[in-house]
């Protein structure tokens, strides 16, 4: 049986990223979001750990950005908006193309949502928006930027215009629009899997501020090893 290909998404935060992680999980694909928790690993160097964290470190000391995450299928929520550090792999071109050159039958995906909601969202999201972001230097968004509206929208807008530049053409590279009521099949048909659920995770009305918490952990059980058999 070959290697299961891997599944990496270069989604910015309050796009949907939540939503697809629930959506993998419930798909049996073992997916890290964000952080590695000890539930899902036994491996001490990785508990706690942000996963732009890790994804450097290994690039760094290997050239392998997914070194010590065999464990994992899917890849998910990659930065890391701190103010002491600052992470943003999905941004970052060559450790992208190291993760397809060690990894070559990687499906890239890039959920997208409408810039200035998705901006909205942040605002409404802890300090991210209001502290975080505007303090740090963020690629496209460098300091003493992103706390309007209006900034957020044109760096999230400029992010898509990225990833589109960079995977134009590309053969394993989805592209899809968190609200479009046809992704949950685009989804699947491009990973050759289907996803029992789909629909919108996080959500909270427009007037709710959001409180400052990682991303909802889903208790999905996880195979230890891909489902799924590359074709």
């Amino acid at each position: 049986m070959s290697e299961s290909f891997k599944i990496v998404n270069l989604g910015l935060p309050k796009t949907g990223t939540t939503t697809l992680t629930r959506a993998l999980r419930r798909a049996a694909i073992a997916t890290a979001d964000w952080k590695i928790h000890r539930r899902q690993t036994a491996d001490e160097t990785l508990i706690g750990q942000h996963l732009g964290t890790i994804l450097y470190q290994d690039y760094y000391a290997s050239g392998d950005p997914l070194a010590r995450l065999s464990r994992f299928r899917a890849f998910n929520e990659l930065s890391h908006a701190g103010l002491k550090h600052s992470l943003w792999p999905q941004t970052d071109w060559a450790l992208l193309d190291a993760i397809e050159k060690h990894h070559p039958k990687t499906r890239f995906l890039l959920n997208t949502r409408n810039p200035a909601e998705a901006a909205a969202s942040i605002l409404r999201w802890g300090n991210m928006g209001t502290l975080r972001l505007p303090n740090t230097n963020v690629p496209g968004l460098p300091i003493g930027y992103g706390a309007s509206e209006a900034q957020l929208a044109r760096w999230i807008a400029g992010h898509y215009a990225f990833v589109r530049r960079v995977f134009a053409g590309h053969p394993l590279f989805l592209e899809f629009d968190i609200a479009d009521a046809a992704a949950r099949h685009k989804i699947g048909a491009f990973l050759g899997t289907k996803l029992p659920w789909w629909g919108r995770a996080n959500a909270r009305p427009a007037a709710t501020p959001e409180p400052e918490s990682e991303p909802e952990q889903e208790t999905v059980s996880e195979p230890a090893q891909p489902e799924q058999a590359e074709s």
